[in-house]
């Protein structure tokens, strides 16, 4: 385990001493174990989750001595601090309906002097859970993902900030998540003359608890290119938003902002390879650092779609990744060790 940056005191509960052990590669390696344990409807959107709200960007701002101007070098936009939205920044979860429970019981332990540290991380999140699911009837599967972020958030906020929000809980469809799971994998129907059109029709959802949520797109096209086919107001909910360009934030369409980059839900094999520019260009960004060729986080500018797909939007965008590089070579040029 690493040590995180935050500052331990000595009256700080065991539990959160413990919790304040783990860095990024630390919880990448716990959701990788917590995967098999976690419903196919929140599978994907737990790793998204995670991309979307990294420690490492928290604690560069926090050991900043001029946080506001590495905000300014980091062009970062939007809300990137969970403090800021501790009962929404999982609104895209099928366990989000379980929020309530699942923080009532983490917040229970963040305050216990006597937590079974003990027991490696992903062990306690599967036993908070059980426990949780327990109590709902519910399966195990579906309220370990949710989980998971409640004791990341946790660590991110700390237990005064953790504690006080209010647990509230947006409105989800109700569907089950075998039904999502269908929506998920389904094509729009093209009709009966589909055969003589050259372009099929498909849809984008960017909110699965929006009926409304979605916008259309021609088979292979970009996803922002068919974005800017949506002229309502997305401003008004997400200043990033250019009026006129649709729900996904964007700049350039050239992957020379990062403005536009998502997270797929739903329809991963229904998209273009990461090519080569956007394979660095997404690294710079510090989205994502993999090989896979269609990763779960995506700039839309350079993503395109040969079928229906269900994407999440993230809530901030900006450059973190050449800090981050830079930063770790500095710690290896003073500690050759590390």
């Amino acid at each position: 385990m690493s040590e995180s940056a935050t500052t331990m005191g000595r009256d700080e509960p065991l539990f959160l001493a413990f919790l304040n052990q783990h860095d990024d590669h630390d919880w990448r390696r716990v959701v990788n174990s917590l995967l098999p344990s976690i419903h196919e409807v929140d599978r994907a959107a737990t790793e998204i989750w995670f991309y979307f709200f990294p420690l490492a960007l928290l604690h560069a701002l926090e050991q900043s001595d001029e946080p506001e101007r590495l905000i300014s070098k980091l062009s970062l936009s939007g809300k990137y601090l969970l403090k800021e939205q501790i009962d929404s920044s999982h609104e895209f979860f099928y366990g989000h309906r379980f929020w309530a429970q699942v923080k009532g019981a983490v917040a229970t332990l963040a305050g216990s002097t006597s937590a079974p540290v003990s027991l490696d991380l992903a062990t306690q999140i599967k036993d908070v859970a059980d426990k949780v699911s327990s109590e709902l009837n519910v399966d195990a599967s579906l309220v370990v993902g949710i989980t998971a972020v409640a004791f990341m958030t946790l660590q991110q906020t700390g237990a005064i900030a953790f504690k006080a929000s209010p647990g509230t809980v947006s409105k989800q469809l109700n569907k089950s998540p075998q039904q999502i799971l269908r929506d998920r994998a389904a094509d729009d129907r093209q009709g009966l003359f589909s055969l003589f059109q050259p372009d099929k029709i498909f849809s984008i959802t960017f909110n699965e608890n929006n009926p409304d949520a979605k916008f259309r797109l021609i088979n292979t096209q970009h996803l922002t290119t068919a974005a800017a086919s949506d002229k309502r107001d997305h401003y008004s909910r997400d200043p990033r938003c250019v009026v006129g360009e649709g729900p996904i934030p964007v700049e350039c369409r050239s992957a020379a902002c990062g403005t536009c980059w998502i997270g797929i839900l739903g329809g991963n094999d229904k998209v273009s390879d990461v090519g080569e520019l956007e394979w660095r260009k997404i690294r710079d960004f510090g989205y994502i650092d993999t090989d896979e060729p269609r990763p779960i986080i995506r700039l839309a500018c350079q993503t395109q779609a040969y079928g229906n797909i269900s994407i999440v939007i993230p809530p901030w965008n900006g450059v973190f990744g050449r800090f981050l590089r830079a930063q770790q070579d500095t710690t290896e040029e003073h500690n050759p060790a590390v």
